[in-house]
């Protein structure tokens, strides 16, 4: 199966999208914040990033979900900042931080010809809301230069539905988290009150796009959607509301990656919800809530990771 992004680009459709991302970037709205600041002159808002993106590492990642890892890995390319910034974050040298260094697009584009060269399944790009057009810039370079592989968005399922309309047929495979129901929990830990009501109409979104998980028969993702929920302590998280939605109103067929690292990290100590792991009976009342609501594709786990630093 052939990436869709190759036929947008022989159709020029693609260049046609990367001028409306540019664009968007004057006053910008790629996210649900829509904090409204001139990126294109080098200001900041919510994400701390202008006009270029920011890399903290590419990797071939043999920890992400089964059918992105095969036997080559999952081409990952961690974007520095986020626009969630979630207080509990366990990569927060990478997201509150942004550690990296700025790209312009050709050294992004050879990081993700580097990957697919050395056998990945995917280039995963890892927290992209707040970089779209930055990467769709890097991949019209990369098509260019032979990139034939499927692009993973892999996102804290904070999105702006009309931004993602912006890249049906760019990416083949949607990976976003879906972390919390209650707008309260939200709030408190992400600055998001509404994030359930976006995440809502994200992977809405991304369904329509792409669809359920279509693998090959090696078991590689090929197109679809993939969805992410960490399992937090004392129920915080609203695992059970969650798993309702994907069942009902998303499909039973929903590929979901229920995960049970949580662990304390950023300022997750000095929060009385949430300041310590997961117990092995939230982790197993969490797995039965997606069995009861009758989801069957379950995500094993777990795998070593690999990163190579900038």
């Amino acid at each position: 199966m052939e990436p869709s992004y190759i036929k947008l680009f022989h159709d020029g459709e693609i260049t046609r999208r990367l001028e409306k991302a540019v664009n968007m970037l004057e006053t910008c709205t790629l996210c649900p914040r829509e904090c409204g600041v001139n990126r294109l002159n080098g200001e900041t808002g919510y994400c701390r990033t202008g006009r270029k993106a920011r890399v903290a590492s590419y990797n071939a990642h043999f920890g992400e979900e089964a059918p992105l890892v095969g036997r080559y890995g999952s081409g990952t390319i961690f974007m520095s900042s986020c626009n969630l910034l979630c207080s509990f974050c366990q990569n927060y040298d990478i997201s509150h931080l942004a550690e990296g260094v700025e790209v312009v697009p050709d050294q992004m584009a050879s990081m993700m010809i580097n990957l697919a060269e050395n056998g990945c399944h995917n280039i995963n790009l890892v927290t992209p809301s707040h970089v779209i057009p930055q990467i769709i810039e890097a991949l019209v370079i990369a098509i260019e230069h032979g990139l034939n592989v499927p692009l993973v968005y892999n996102s804290g399922g904070y999105d702006r539905k009309e931004t993602l309309e912006l890249l049906d047929g760019i990416f083949d495979i949607y990976m976003p988290d879906f972390k919390f129901w209650d707008g309260k929990w939200a709030d408190r830990f992400c600055k998001a009150p509404d994030y359930r009501e976006k995440a809502v109409d994200a992977i809405r979104e991304m369904h329509r796009q792409v669809g359920d998980l279509v693998m090959d028969d090696e078991g590689i993702a090929l197109r679809g959607l993939l969805v992410r929920h960490l399992v937090m302590p004392k129920q915080v998280a609203g695992t059970g509301k969650i798993m309702e939605f994907l069942a009902s109103e998303i499909s039973p067929g929903t590929y979901v990656n229920v995960m049970d690292q949580y662990r304390p990290c950023g300022s997750a100590n000095q929060d009385e919800f949430i300041d310590r792991r997961l117990t092995s009976q939230e982790y197993r009342d969490a797995v039965d809530a997606a069995i009861k609501a009758g989801l069957t594709r379950l995500d094993p786990r777990e795998r070593p990771r690999l990163i190579f630093r900038l």
